[in-house]
């Protein structure tokens, strides 16, 4: 095998999810995410729709989306599913993390194209960056709880109707990140070679 495959299919088995807490605090150059998301900018696209949209939250406004996260939580949750401990954990989740980036597929104007293609494209735009996020040492969490998939972040974050939010990313350092993986169905049972 050459330099390059090995090179990549070592990032692609030890990226890993770091949840939030876990993150040290120390900030990530701002030139690194920058890095991050030209790589997302190289997803497959069917009919050059390009429908990856990135917001990136840094500095003060990271306390400040976590607690409109919250309280969109409070707004939008039953009396009786609200759980106080759950504001709580929306409201702190960026505590550690250097940058938060809100990932959304914003639907394109060729109808011909499905939406789950879109859809697709954007998750790979989202593995882009999270494969450059471990090349770099920096540790991710694809976050998609919360109000992720609610209506009422979409309202916030000013979007359409047709576009839909696919993840919160959590960015930043971690001292021990890279736990082992583990895959509990084998390949065999996944792939069938006709």
């Amino acid at each position: 095998m050459n330099d390059l495959f090995s090179t990549i299919s070592q990032v692609i088995r030890t990226r890993r999810t770091t949840k939030p807490p876990k993150l040290n605090g120390q900030k990530i150059p701002d030139e690194q995410i920058k890095q991050l998301l030209k790589l997302a900018d190289w997803a497959p696209t069917h009919g050059h729709t390009e429908p990856w949209r990135f917001i990136v939250y840094a500095g003060d406004k990271i306390p400040l989306f976590c607690q409109q996260h919250a309280e969109l939580y409070q707004q939008e949750t039953p009396e009786e599913k609200y759980q106080p401990e759950k504001y709580e954990k929306l409201l702190h989740m960026g505590d550690k993390a250097s940058h938060i980036i809100v990932a959304y597929m914003r639907r394109g104007n060729l109808p011909k194209i499905p939406a789950l293609e879109e859809i697709a494209a954007t998750s790979c735009a989202i593995q882009n960056l999270l494969l450059g996020a471990t090349a770099l040492g920096i540790a991710s969490y694809w976050g998609s709880g919360g109000m992720a998939y609610h209506p009422a972040m979409k309202e916030l974050l000013t979007l359409r109707e047709e576009d839909q939010v696919l993840g919160i990313l959590y960015l930043g350092y971690a001292e021990n990140s890279a736990h082992e993986g583990k895959r509990t169905t084998p390949l065999s049972e996944k792939v069938k070679w006709m």
